[in-house]
């Protein structure tokens, strides 16, 4: 069976944060959060991930309700746990403790199996200048595409 090419960005994520190691999670999620999912209707905007009590979780994203859902419909923003390997949840734990790093959703699609997948990443804090340089960046980017169009 096919499913919908589900590829939700965290498009702040790589202008604020230099992004290091990635690691990919599945999400806890009830029937209608997976439904909202397949629609495309869930945003990562001022999302972020904890690790508590050896869990990983990811707080205020949003997945919007599903519209044909009855009084079983989901809350919008509520915390969703990330199901990692321990090792992994190790790691991400020793690297969070790290002061000016943070655990970063990046990415949300819909894997080949049809379970919804987040990339989550360390992302250490840029500061002004660093933002400015990948401004600059992306409108060299830009302005190399546009000279080879032509």
């Amino acid at each position: 069976m096919k499913f919908k090419e589900v590829n939700i960005k965290n498009r702040r994520a790589t202008f604020d944060y230099a992004i290091g190691d990635t690691f990919t999670a599945g999400i806890v999620l009830t029937g209608t959060e997976i439904k909202s999912i397949r629609l495309g209707k869930a945003s990562l905007v001022d999302t972020f991930c904890y690790v508590h009590n050896g869990e990983v979780w990811v707080k205020n994203m949003y997945i919007a309700e599903y519209f044909y859902g009855t009084y079983n419909n989901h809350t919008e923003r509520r915390d969703r746990k990330l199901l990692l390997n321990r090792k992994e949840i190790r790691q991400l734990e020793k690297e969070n403790q790290v002061p000016g790093n943070t655990i970063v959703p990046l990415r949300l699609f819909i894997s080949d199996r049809g379970l919804a997948k987040l990339v989550i990443g360390i992302g250490r804090g840029k500061k002004e200048f660093d933002k400015r340089q990948s401004i600059k960046e992306r409108d060299d980017k830009r302005a190399m595409a546009c000279a080879f169009q032509k």
